[in-house]
């Protein structure tokens, strides 16, 4: 599935792609009140944060993107943490990434949804997700 379309992220007031959310993976009870907290702490109070279940490997990005704010909050979560984002700005996404990078949280993979990883399984875009950062740190060491 690897399509190489990795693109710089600008710093415009565009909105990204799709809903207004964040779908977040692999984040048992605990580690997703710590998500709550994170995205309360950024002021992101319009974004839907949307929490995947074990099961949702085979449920597609758009049907997961639909769900309702805080879908799956307390569920059992699945072994991969992944954060996707959706309808937030690049100026946000460039405030986003360093501000959960200094929170101490675990390293998630992170993507934004797109026209097409919106068609895809989650499991898809959670393969696709490891084998883009496995490349990334080939190419570093």
């Amino acid at each position: 599935m690897s399509q190489g379309t990795f693109k710089k992220v600008g710093e415009s007031d565009q909105p990204l792609y799709g809903p207004r959310a964040m779908l977040v993976c692999g984040f048992g009870p605990e580690g997703q009140k710590q998500i709550m907290a994170f995205v309360a702490g950024l002021m992101l109070t319009d974004i839907s944060v949307i929490f995947s279940k074990k099961d949702d490997g085979q449920a597609l990005m758009g049907e997961l993107f639909a769900r309702p704010d805080q879908s799956g909050r307390d569920a059992a979560a699945g072994p991969d943490r992944a954060i996707i984002l959706a309808g937030v700005t690049e100026a946000e996404l460039q405030h986003i990434l360093p501000a959960y990078r200094q929170s101490g949280l675990p390293r998630p993979l992170w993507a934004t949804l797109t026209p097409v990883s919106e068609t895809w399984s989650l499991n898809a875009l959670i393969a696709e997700l490891k084998a883009e950062r496995q490349a990334m740190e080939n190419r570093q060491s």
